[in-house]
């Protein structure tokens, strides 16, 4: 994530801690290739028809954790958006370092 760039900055002194801006470090195509994947985490998470013919032949385990992202990154976006009344644009970088991380994860699956 932070290799990506997506992870805040912070000026820390002391006991103070204030966190500013994502650090854009990294490959800028990668990290608008997140974000704008991210957008789609806002309609709730459905196994189509589509989908169902997609995932035919893959590994379950890369399944499991696709379906696993689908289910977290929209329940991050539902509760940053309606319970914290975050904008819409600063939750999508937040749901895209959170699939940055499953992305991750799906890389290191045997």
């Amino acid at each position: 994530m932070s290799y990506l760039g997506l992870v805040p900055s912070e000026n820390s002194s002391g006991e103070t801690r204030r966190q500013g801006k994502i650090t854009k470090t990294g490959s800028k195509h990668a990290r608008r290739l997140l974000v704008e994947a991210s957008w789609h985490y806002k309609k709730t998470p459905a196994r189509g028809v589509t989908l169902q013919r997609r995932q035919e032949g893959q590994p379950a385990t890369v399944v499991a954790i696709s379906w696993q992202a689908q289910q977290r990154l929209h329940r991050v976006w539902t509760r940053l958006v309606d319970e914290r009344g975050k904008r819409s644009t600063i939750v999508a970088v937040a749901v895209a370092r959170e699939l940055a991380g499953f992305c991750w994860a799906l890389a290191r699956a045997d």
